[in-house]
């Protein structure tokens, strides 16, 4: 885990946070998670700024999000196929392919189950650098009622296999291959029950990043709980997108390159 060098065809390859406020969310995950960032100018459509941590890419950052929140991207081979084809399987298209500076290509799509998921070709940028260390991104979970749906639209999309996990609340898992991709769980009455795609970071203690967070005016909305691979918390930064932060050292984390 750590350095990452390829994303295969229908992994998670790339987070973003769109927000309201660029200097605030800047001010917010550095001080969280220690990242810097890189400002690229997009013309009309404002800055798009590389977060790096340690010198890497880990994620991405943008302005003038109608909701701030977090989106995740799903490499393919072509956005273009891609996109028709989940169209096909009963997915609403809510961004159609366009081309990204440095020659990449996205789409922004609603799967049956609710949740909304970007495809991409990176190109240049092949996604982030770095995952699975204090500071990265390390998983995306499905949060939806329905689940048996999600799971048979990705299943189509991308040839993901799903596997129940047994407990109290409905949970899955989503594999590619012998990759561990996400997972997925049905919403428990303390969060938002509306369907996503959630983004998790890494960090070595739980317990710290709720207080540094609440510190740099963040939110807790779940305060830090064991589950049986580790502990987590969740939070939202000061415009309101919320994430998860996860301490499972010993737990298992999403799969990248088959390393």
């Amino acid at each position: 885990m750590g350095q990452v060098e390829r994303y295969p065809d229908g992994t998670f390859c790339w987070v973003d946070l769109g927000t309201n406020d660029a200097p605030g969310a800047k001010a917010f995950y550095g001080g969280l998670f220690g990242w810097e960032f890189d400002d690229l100018p997009t013309g009309d459509k404002g800055t798009y700024s590389i977060c790096r941590l340690k010198g890497r890419v880990v994620a991405g950052l943008y302005d003038q999000a109608e909701q701030p929140g977090w989106g995740s991207y799903i490499k393919v081979e072509d956005v273009d196929r891609a996109t028709e084809r989940a169209r096909e399987l009963g997915a609403a298209v809510l961004v159609e392919p366009f081309d990204t500076p440095g020659g990449g290509r996205v789409a922004t799509i609603r799967d049956p189950a609710g949740a909304a998921v970007s495809l991409s070709v990176p190109r240049e940028s092949f996604g982030a650098e770095l995952v699975n260390e204090h500071g990265a991104w390390t998983w995306n979970e499905l949060v939806s009622a329905d689940l048996e749906t999600g799971a048979g639209f990705y299943r189509g999309l991308f040839g993901w296999a799903s596997a129940d996990i047994p407990g109290a609340v409905a949970r899955t898992s989503f594999t590619l291959g012998e990759l561990l991709v996400g997972g997925g769980h049905a919403s428990v009455p303390q969060e938002d029950p509306t369907p996503r795609w959630s983004v998790s970071f890494w960090v070595a203690d739980a317990d710290q990043a709720a207080a540094e967070a609440r510190k740099l005016g963040g939110t807790v909305l779940l305060p830090p709980m064991d589950i049986p691979i580790g502990r987590f918390t969740v939070v939202s930064d000061p415009a309101g997108a919320v994430f998860t932060a996860a301490a499972v050292p010993g737990g298992a984390v999403r799969g990248v390159d088959g390393s």
